[in-house]
C-alpha cells in the first residue's frame, strides 16, 4: 500500500470530505478510480487501433470474428459483444468495406486481408496493455484481476463449476438486494438475495425461502463457503436474523438465469 502517495481521486476524496464530512466516500474511491483509468485506457489504446487503420469497435468485431472462426452469423456475432442487430451491421459494414470481411449466406468471416491485419495488430495491441500495467507486478495483477473478476460476477453472474455441491436456489448479487429491500422499506443489506427456492432441493429443505437474504457478499464467497458438503451462513429474513445450515447435494449445477442471477 502506497500510503504517501496520493492521485487525483484523493485530492477528490479530500474536496468531498470539507464539504461533506457526513457521507461514506469509499465508493467513490473505486468506481471514480475505474473511470477514470477506463478512460485513460482507452485512450493510449485507440492511438494504437489507429495506427493500423481501426477504431475500438473495428477491433472488437475483427478480433472477435477471428477468435469465433469460420463464417460467424450476425447474431452470434452481437451475443459475443453485447450489441444489437443493427449495430453490429454498421460494425460489419465497416469491415467488409475495407475489404477485410465479407458476407456469406452461412454468416460473416474475415478475408485474408482482416487475418493478416489481425497478425499485426493483435501483438500491438497485447503489448500496449503490457506497458499499461507496468506499474503492477505479476502478483498484483493476479490479486487484482480476482478482486474485478468477483465484482464482474456479481453483474453478470456465473454458473459454478460442475464439482460444486448443489444449493438449490436462484439468488441475485449484493446491488440488486440492497435496491431491492429498499423499496420495499427494509434496511439495505449487502448479501445475496433469494429469488426462488427449487422445491425438494437442499435450500427448501433447510427452511430457505424467496426473500431472505445469505449474508454472503459474493458468489464467489458463497462458492468457497459450499465446498466443505455444508453451508452454514446467517440469513436475514425481513429484519429477523437467523442461522441456517444447509446440508448440500452434489451434482451439477444449472447456467445462471439471465444477468445478475446465479443459479446454485
Amino acid at each position: 500500500m502506497d500510503s504517501n502517495v496520493t492521485d487525483s481521486v484523493d485530492r477528490l476524496l479530500e474536496s468531498w470530505a470539507a464539504a461533506r464530512p457526513d457521507i461514506d466516500l469509499s465508493p467513490v474511491a473505486v468506481v471514480a478510480r475505474l473511470g477514470r483509468l477506463r478512460r485513460i485506457f482507452e485512450a493510449e489504446l485507440e492511438t494504437v487501433y489507429a495506427e493500423h487503420g481501426l477504431t475500438g469497435p473495428d477491433f472488437g468485431a475483427l478480433v472477435t470474428l477471428r477468435r469465433l472462426g469460420g463464417d460467424v452469423p450476425q447474431a452470434a456475432l452481437a451475443r459475443e459483444l453485447g450489441l444489437t442487430a443493427g449495430t453490429v451491421s454498421v460494425r460489419v459494414d465497416r469491415l467488409v468495406a475495407r475489404g477485410l470481411a465479407e458476407r456469406r449466406a452461412s454468416g460473416v468471416s474475415l478475408t485474408e486481408a482482416g487475418a493478416e491485419l489481425f497478425e499485426r495488430v493483435t501483438p500491438a495491441h497485447v503489448a500496449a496493455e503490457e506497458q499499461l500495467l507496468a506499474a503492477l507486478d505479476a502478483g498484483e495483477r493476479e490479486q487484482l484481476a480476482a478482486l474485478l473478476r468477483r465484482l464482474l460476477v456479481s453483474f453478470e453472474g456465473s454458473s459454478a463449476a460442475g464439482d460444486l455441491p448443489r444449493l438449490g436456489a436462484v439468488l441475485s448479487p449484493a446491488h440488486v438486494t440492497i435496491a431491492m429491500r429498499r423499496a420495499v422499506g427494509l434496511p439495505p443489506v449487502a448479501g445475496l438475495l433469494v429469488r426462488e427456492v427449487e422445491p425438494g432441493g437442499p435450500a427448501a429443505t433447510a427452511g430457505l425461502r424467496t426473500g431472505d437474504v445469505l449474508e454472503v457478499r459474493s458468489i464467489a464467497e458463497l462458492h468457497a463457503a459450499m465446498r466443505a458438503g455444508r453451508l452454514e451462513v446467517s440469513v436475514i429474513r425481513g429484519v429477523e436474523h437467523l442461522r441456517v445450515t444447509v446440508p448440500l447435494a452434489a451434482g451439477e449445477a444449472p447456467p445462471p438465469r439471465g444477468a445478475a442471477l446465479h443459479s446454485v
